[in-house]
């Protein structure tokens, strides 16, 4: 069933869940006269509720099925080689980020992202690449997973976000050279079947989970959605005692 068909036999389902509490009414009212149309111009809070509930257990049915996925593929999210490692590889709590390195928020997320993994040793973070924001989102991330083939991705990463300004193949050429990278190897990476090939897997996994829009972040299995540096910390926190 695609998205389309699912959200007519949805909405369908609504109208007729509405007409049916309607009908459940009428035949409880002491007035028998009353139709469906005037019980619901009287009481017009009838669709408001229901479609505010029925959107609430949308988002909640969602959720389940995003968790539940995340959880059938723990191990490509948590421990794929290609992945770019920000800090602490041997982490026994892994925090994977899915970001881009064009998007606002994962801009602000960022300094929670460096301080989370600067005073947690025991967690692993993972960065997985995103291209979907902006054309040079794509530059960007081969340029970062290129830097990875000469030991530096979390260098590259790291600078990458401390850019001012929008990025551009230039600033991304400049950023690069000043970590000291051979350049000519990276341009060779940043082309490679490996680095593609990296970037299709991050690409694929992000859509069977259902990884909506960036920063997502995934803690030991669990989808939490923040920008809130504490709100980390305090899920980190809580897994260390689970």
């Amino acid at each position: 069933m695609n998205k389309n068909n699912a959200m007519f036999v949805a909405v369908l389902a609504l109208v007729v869940a509405v007409v049916a509490l309607v009908m459940c009414i009428i035949c409880c009212s002491k007035n028998k006269g009353a139709n469906v149309e005037e019980v619901l111009n009287n009481n017009p809070e009838i669709i408001v509720n229901a479609m505010r509930n029925y959107e609430q257990k949308m988002r909640e049915d969602a959720q389940k099925q995003a968790q539940k996925m995340v959880e059938d593929n723990l191990e490509a999210i948590n421990n794929n080689p290609n992945d770019g490692i920000i800090a602490n590889p041997d982490g026994k709590i892994v925090l994977v980020e899915f970001f881009d390195y064009s998007c606002g928020y994962c801009h602000r997320i960022y300094p929670a992202i460096k301080s989370i993994a600067a005073k947690n040793p025991d967690v692993k973070v993972v960065a997985k690449s995103m291209t979907f924001v902006a054309p040079i989102s794509s530059y960007a991330a081969k340029a970062s997973l290129a830097a990875k083939e000469q030991g530096k991705y979390a260098e590259a990463y790291t600078a990458l976000f401390e850019v001012q300004g929008p990025l551009t193949e230039a600033k991304i050429d400049e950023t690069m050279a000043k970590l000291g990278l051979d350049m000519e190897k990276l341009k060779a990476d940043m082309n490679s079947d490996k680095v593609n090939n990296a970037l299709n897997d991050m690409s694929a996994l992000a859509n069977k989970i259902q990884v909506s829009g960036v920063p997502t972040l995934v803690l030991n299995g669990k989808i939490v959605q923040t920008l809130d540096e504490s709100v980390i910390q305090d899920e980190i926190d809580a897994a260390r005692k689970n």
